[in-house]
């Protein structure tokens, strides 16, 4: 047991060990080829070095307008993708569910889903009020049809089976909707959750570039246009982070949720599976063989009563 631990720990801190070399091998290429002013094919000579990148970086995080931008896009953010996991989730289950539902908003979803979040921009203005709405509508958009369309493939994949043994048991449809589908279709709304999340950061930031007054992107558009080019890369860096911060966080909280989903088996020294799984196999099989001796008609039950069966236990003679 403590050797398989250790071969585990030792495996985690090399996956760590990896990401930390990947990302420095990155920022060093990145800075050998700035600093040399590096012009083939790629024209590095205009681009700040990561030297350059961090001094700005410092200089943002110590004033009170990254901050305040910072907390304007995570607020869009929030606002947007809640609103599109809720009724992502809601619209999805009942067009797979309902066929009503399905004839009534399937076509328009297949209508309105391909149109890029982005180009809602012009709608956006003319239908609401505010500049601050308009950018939470594009958010809200971006994310809502990813969670719908995973959403509804999840719970058209459920097998029927749990279904019908609930309603066997009495259980009602709030009950089957609560208790089977949408357990059952977590991971899949969680899929659709994480691409989501993704996808509303690419709007959220482009929606501040052409009618906000204040965000990470509005922020950076602002830099490029005074030729800035360290604090361009500060918000891009920013703008990852957050994005990073942001999906790792569905990730976590699907995980948790799903907890109860069966995980791969971890690999021992050996190669051999863990021993709960044997024995959860050795007893499913068991049972399935008792099973089908119980309900197997023998050719003695057929011709009358079976003869006992009589057993020999042999003695074994005291140790002298």
């Amino acid at each position: 047991m403590s050797a398989g631990r250790t071969g585990t720990a030792r495996t985690s801190l090399g996956r760590r060990l990896l990401r930390v070399s990947s990302l420095a091998a990155a920022l060093g290429l990145w800075q050998l080829l700035t600093s040399l002013d590096v012009s083939l094919w790629l024209r590095f000579e205009q681009f700040p070095t990561v030297g350059e990148v961090a001094a700005a970086f410092a200089d943002r995080v110590g004033t009170g307008p990254y901050w305040q931008d910072l907390g304007h896009s995570l607020r869009r953010i929030v606002l947007g993708f809640l609103l599109a996991a809720v009724l992502g989730v809601a619209v999805g289950t009942a067009v797979a569910r309902s066929r009503w539902a399905a004839d009534l908003l399937g076509p328009l979803v297949e209508v309105v889903r391909p149109v890029p979040a982005i180009a809602l921009v012009p709608v956006a203005i003319l239908l609401l009020p505010t500049n601050e709405q308009g950018i939470v509508f594009i958010t809200f958009t971006a994310a809502f049809f990813p969670v719908l369309v995973s959403t509804r493939h999840a719970v058209r994949a459920l097998t029927p089976v749990w279904e019908e043994a609930v309603l066997t048991m009495g259980g009602g449809r709030l009950r089957v909707l609560f208790s089977v589908v949408l357990p059952g279709a977590l991971p899949g709304v969680f899929g659709g959750l994480s691409v989501g999340i993704g996808v509303s950061w690419i709007c959220v930031i482009s929606a501040e570039m052409i009618s906000g007054e204040y965000g990470v992107g509005y922020r950076t558009w602002q830099e490029y246009t005074i030729v800035d080019y360290p604090g361009v890369f500060v918000g891009m860096a920013t703008i990852g982070v957050l994005g990073w911060l942001t999906s790792t966080t569905v990730e976590v909280i699907g995980r948790h949720a799903t907890s109860w989903l069966p995980r791969p088996a971890a690999r021992g020294a050996a190669g051999s599976p863990r021993p709960s799984f044997r024995r959860a196999a050795t007893t499913v099989r068991s049972a399935a063989s008792a099973r089908t001796a119980a309900s197997a008609p023998t050719a003695a039950g057929a011709r009358g009563p079976a003869s006992p069966v009589r057993t020999t236990v042999a003695r074994k003679e005291p140790v002298r």
